[in-house]
């Protein structure tokens, strides 16, 4: 993945096995029961617009019209689809982990911006959440713990319960952000 961008880097980091069971769903259309599945989840938990894109690269659409009405998660996604099966070598690390310092800084701006009202942000909070809490673990006390800081909450040791080391720093990075945004 050398050359994207950073921001575009740390989403196909945090949705490489998508990217890559759809594009071995296309060379190997007998693993489709199992995408399928995980498809269905998909729009269950409002990714309707990605979900039909990629519905339509399985259906043989290979051309960047496949890209329109996506946001910018979401086309990220479908180009890295796109790609890997133009060339294997560009899919995304299955292997990699997402950096914190970088969601840190997007997660307090979306966390900023519902407390002021925005209910964008809001909405964008609430489905993450909703897929959060499905992941389990960690993912799952991360969701709590955003809707404690959209309601003002920055005792990091509150928030961080239960937590790893590793979802106390994200905890830790975020109501840094948080305050440094006032």
């Amino acid at each position: 993945m050398p050359g994207l961008p950073e921001k575009d880097q740390q989403i196909l980091t945090a949705h490489a096995g998508l990217v890559h069971a759809v594009v071995r769903t296309c060379h190997n259309r007998d693993l489709m029961p199992q995408l399928e599945q995980l498809l269905k989840l998909s729009e269950e938990n409002g990714w309707t617009q990605l979900v039909a894109a990629i519905r339509r690269i399985l259906g043989g659409q290979r051309d960047t019209s496949v890209l329109l009405s996506l946001d910018e998660e979401d086309r990220a996604i479908a180009e890295a689809i796109l790609r890997g099966l133009q060339n294997p070598e560009t899919l995304p690390d299955l292997n990699a982990t997402p950096d914190p310092e970088h969601a840190a800084p997007g997660l307090a701006s979306m966390i900023a911006a519902s407390r002021h009202g925005n209910v964008e942000a809001l909405k964008a909070l609430a489905d993450m959440a909703i897929q959060m809490r499905q992941a389990g673990g960690d993912m799952a006390r991360l969701a709590s713990a955003l809707s404690q800081m959209e309601q003002g909450e920055t005792d990091v040791e509150k928030l961080a319960r239960g937590m790893s080391p590793a979802g106390l720093k994200l905890i830790e990075m975020i109501v840094e952000e948080l305050r440094k945004r006032g």
